[in-house]
């Protein structure tokens, strides 16, 4: 969870947009969050509150320091909290302009298509390969700006967690806050059972192995982030077992502990067994030989997860088929796909 925002004053003083003759801005507002909107990220709050205000223009306000959480900056993904006061800047309503174009069609119904499962408080998305969980960083929409445009008249859609852009499979969306706060706080006691499937570098010695290490994320100049070990870092924690073995690779099943960033690609690294097509922490000369075999994203995928959505609900067990481009590269190496996976959710006990 992130630190809380500090409670003393600033001393610079917000850079304030440009006045603009053709649309008056709104007046400095101080909001004081309630229980209902405690756990929400301050930027899904504010694409919530700002209607008609540019997306690209909330995440710049925010980059710039412009809104304030009890007079201290924060980061766009900072979980607001019951009595915060946030500052929202004066703000010109109705300027959107093509950087905020809805999706498009294709998107959307790529989205509606890979719904894996769904109830009155949680949803279960087969999430694409490539396709970011939040837009930024070079891509428009992510996958929750995609969902909430498809459902405009929701009331609720916010991340459970999230999925590097590359990575394929599980995730889940809450729709009630309540849900969104049970699986929080089932993710904090590690009582979410996910599991991965990834084709690596190397023949798997031995069977199941554990790797718990400290990491921290860095971000560069450039804006990519990077995980390294660093006994300052958080902790984490992932087991591996063997599914199927050549001379050369290994298919794998990760189930994790911990969700840090980069968690699944930086302990396979660790043991000298890099996931393929990892061009951040995978070896080149694999990546450019399973390129040629057909593979042309990093093979990882969010292959299950085994949770109760409410505290007093029953058991519920979804899984996301192997995506037929990775069930092709697995064939071109010789190593079947493990078992059909059913793309739809299955209750049980």
């Amino acid at each position: 969870m992130k630190d809380h925002p500090h409670r003393k004053t600033a001393n610079a003083t917000p850079r304030q947009p440009k006045e603009d003759a053709r649309t008056p801005p709104t007046h400095v507002r101080q909001l004081t969050i309630d229980a209902t909107h405690a756990g929400q990220r301050i930027d899904n709050y504010l694409i919530t509150l700002l209607k008609g205000v540019p997306r690209t223009h909330i995440y710049r306000i925010l980059r710039r320091g412009e809104v304030r959480v009890n007079k201290g900056r924060i980061r766009q993904d900072y979980r607001l909290r019951g009595d915060d006061v946030v500052r929202i800047p004066p703000l010109r309503l109705g300027t959107s302009s093509g950087a905020d174009t809805p999706p498009a069609d294709g998107v959307l119904a790529r989205i509606q298509n890979a719904i894996l499962h769904e109830d009155a408080g949680l949803l279960v998305l087969d999430k694409p390969s490539g396709m970011a969980v939040h837009g930024g960083s070079g891509q428009r929409h992510g996958i929750i700006e995609a969902l909430r445009a498809l459902r405009p008249d929701a009331p609720y859609l916010e991340l459970v967690h999230r999925l590097d852009r590359e990575t394929s499979g599980c995730l889940m969306i809450a729709k009630k806050r309540s849900v969104l706060r049970t699986l929080h706080e089932a993710l904090r006691q590690h009582r979410i059972d996910k599991r991965y499937l990834l084709l690596t570098q190397g023949a798997w010695q031995g069977r199941e192995k554990k790797v718990e290490m400290a990491l921290r994320k860095n971000t560069l100049r450039s804006g990519e982030r990077m995980v390294n070990q660093d006994p300052e870092g958080k902790p984490s924690a992932t087991y591996f077992r063997p599914l199927a073995v050549t001379e050369t690779m290994s298919l794998l099943e990760a189930r994790i502990i911990t969700g840090r960033t980069h968690q699944v690609r930086v302990h396979a690294a660790s043991l000298g067994y890099p996931v393929a097509g990892d061009d951040k922490y995978g070896d080149r000369a694999f990546n450019r030989e399973m390129a040629q075999r057909g593979l042309r994203r990093l093979f990882l995928h969010a292959r299950s997860l085994r949770l109760r959505p409410e505290a007093d609900g029953e058991r519920l067990r979804v899984e996301a088929p192997l995506p037929r481009e990775l069930t092709r590269v697995l064939a071109a190496v010789g190593l079947e796909a493990p078992g059909p996976e059913p793309a739809h959710s299955r209750r049980g006990k």
